[in-house]
């Protein structure tokens, strides 16, 4: 075994690496830049740290968030790692000494906020002769970006840092959401040299996609969450809203509910925050309900589904935070509820967005024209018909086709349906007006109504006034997104969205006819009286297929890491995974060699809680 599978072995438990991860360790380990695009959950982290274990010197890390240097650091510690963050949750003294254990070698990893590379405490360490930084990491290097959905200008003061250092280390730049223009910005801004380009794929097989449109969004979300209690019971999960508001109101909801919850968003102070964050991990709490402001970072591993009970802004952002669900490569769900109000809101923040303030005023209006073309691609994600897998895929650049199996769409049965006449009326209704008006006004007018914004402006004189009476609201906004998602109509920007024929709308002039796939009628019927068909197609866990025997001991290994979890103050999934643990319900080793043989028990860790463990498998 080369030192570098020993390493991985020694400190993280497995045999094996993933995808990628290989090819990222080895070029860095020669002296070569490198990009690594990976989605979450396939092990982007380990592409630095192994090489700063392997390497002379300390490894910087470059990221974002408190949170998220916490969370990497424990990790670390707890396999046995030495790793330290800077950032502004130290106090003077703690920084200091960080600091002076750093010089003196303490450290092979530090994780630094990027705000801190040009203070003259840190300069002066990065500087000391006593200092070798053999590499410089980049995580959540779309931050980098202004085309990218978290830019974050203190980003930019990487290169001038860099600048600064009598020497150049290797530069690695890690992320998870990299569309091409961002990853080229990436490599512009970063000047990486000559690097080694790894992009495993976006895919996340174990993840299952729905987007559904339910009339009560709570409803839906609490017989989601009694149906998950009956079938995996004290599942972690996450809900993401939209607004602090809805947050509030759902998280009282459902601990009315009796379930356990807790909640998370800029408006609390920031030691609720951390403790209402810490909750979660440490599985205190099952239930985070959320803004987009919690997340960027948390490495849980066992979080079993993330509902989304509004549409997000982007697709960058839906997969990176629907990528927070089965992070140990278990099944996991990922539930969008869609509503017609989505669209309207993050319109909203994205014309009121602070944090484009600080650009001109040309560049500001280019940002917004890419952020509401990236609504209009998320809106079409929650009607497309197609694979929802497949959609995503496609968005991020890697062409795929076919059948995923395991995203509603794919597991729901549909029917072609005959839209030209609908079509041509909606068309016909657009053309007919003197003005331009919004999808509201334009299902009005062709199901005829009387009220007196129609009436007021003489809307009832249109010759399409009523012609689709028979249809419901529902169903001719689905007919209006298929024309949307097909450009025979298009939606304007601007503060009052208004519908006009799209680039292939004068195709209807030839007879051009147009479908679109419906559910069938027993299939509405089957997700309206709970969809336990649609549920028995999904993949089951490992842990859901243990023997009745296995069951119970998998119980077991649980509440001893529960409890271990509680003595050291650490998170229960920084002990072992759920996926370690079924491994040794599987394999019931006998000794500690056997032991070894378990995925995700390692050197330190065998030492640490091999015992214990064994102990209760062999009682």
């Amino acid at each position: 075994m080369d030192r570098t599978h020993e390493v991985l072995k020694q400190y993280f438990g497995y045999e094996q690496f993933r995808e990628g991860q290989l090819e990222l360790i080895q070029a860095v380990e020669s002296g070569r830049d490198a990009l690594g695009i990976m989605p979450t959950g396939a092990g982007k982290s380990m592409c630095f740290q192994i090489p700063a274990l392997l390497m002379e010197g300390i490894t910087l890390v470059i990221s974002p968030l408190i949170s998220l240097m916490k969370d990497q650091v424990r990790a670390l510690n707890q396999a046995g790692v030495h790793a330290a963050f800077l950032n502004s949750s130290l106090t003077a003294g703690q920084y200091q000494k960080a600091l002076g254990l750093a010089r003196q070698g303490r450290y092979k990893i530090i994780y630094v906020a990027p705000e801190r590379l040009e203070t003259q405490a840190f300069l002066s360490f990065a500087l000391d002769e006593q200092v070798k930084i053999s590499m410089l990491a980049v995580d959540e290097a779309h931050c980098v970006s202004q085309w990218g959905q978290d830019f974050r200008p203190s980003y930019l003061k990487i290169l001038e840092f860099l600048e600064k250092l009598p020497y150049r280390p290797v530069i690695g730049a890690y992320t998870a959401t990299a569309t091409a223009d961002v990853r080229d910005d990436i490599l512009d801004i970063l000047q990486l040299c000559d690097p080694k380009i790894v992009a495993t794929g976006f895919d996340r097989e174990n993840l299952f996609f729905s987007v559904e449109k339910p009339d009560d969004r709570d409803r839906a979300v609490l017989e989601y969450l009694h149906k998950k209690e009956s079938q995996m019971p004290k599942s972690s999960g996450i809900i993401y809203c939209l607004t602090r508001k809805k947050v509030e109101e759902l998280c009282y909801l459902l601990r009315e509910e009796g379930f356990s919850v807790t909640r998370y968003h800029a408006g609390l102070s920031d030691e609720e925050r951390r403790e209402n964050q810490e909750d979660f991990l440490y599985d205190r709490k099952q239930i985070m309900v959320a803004t987009n402001a919690f997340g960027m970072g948390i490495d849980k591993s066992d979080v079993r589904f993330v509902i989304h009970y509004n549409m997000p802004k982007n697709m960058e952002s839906y997969y990176q935070e629907a990528g927070r669900a089965g992070r140990d490569s278990e099944p996991a769900e990922c539930i969008l509820y869609y509503g017609p109000m989505d669209v309207r809101t993050n319109r909203y923040f994205i014309d009121n967005n602070e944090d484009n303030q600080e650009l001109d005023e040309m560049t500001r209006k280019l940002v917004q024209e890419r952020d509401r073309e990236r609504l209009r691609q998320m809106t079409f994600y929650c009607f497309t018909s197609t694979c929802l897998r497949e959609y995503i895929m496609n968005y991020f650049g890697e062409k795929r086709s076919g059948y995923c199996g395991n995203c509603r769409n794919c597991l729901t049965q549909y029917e072609e349906v005959d839209i030209s006449r609908e079509a041509q009326c909606i068309l016909a209704c657009i053309q007919a007006n003197r003005m331009s008006y919004g999808i509201t006004v334009i299902i009005d007018i062709l199901r005829g109504s009387k009220g007196q914004k129609i009436i007021s402006r003489g809307l009832e004189q249109n010759p399409e006034y009523g012609k689709l009476s028979h249809l419901s609201v529902a169903r001719l906004r689905q007919i209006i997104q298929e024309m949307s998602l097909q450009e025979y109509l298009s939606v304007s920007d601007g503060e009052y969205p208004v519908l006009v024929p799209g680039s292939r709308a004068q195709e209807f002039s030839g007879g051009v006819s147009l479908t679109m796939k419906l559910v069938k009628e027993q299939e509405e019927k089957g997700k309206q009286t709970g969809g336990q068909a649609l549920s028995d197609k999904k993949k089951k866990s490992a842990a859901s297929v243990l023997s009745e025997k296995d069951s119970e001991l998998f119980e077991d290994l649980r509440g001893l890491r529960r409890e271990i979890a509680r003595e050291e103050n650490v998170p229960p999934y920084l002990i072992f995974s759920d996926r370690t643990l079924v491994d040794m319900c599987v394999k019931k080793p006998q000794n500690r060699e056997q032991m070894l043989q378990v995925s995700g028990v390692g050197d330190y860790k065998l030492e640490k809680y091999g015992e214990a463990f064994l102990s209760r498998i062999n009682r």
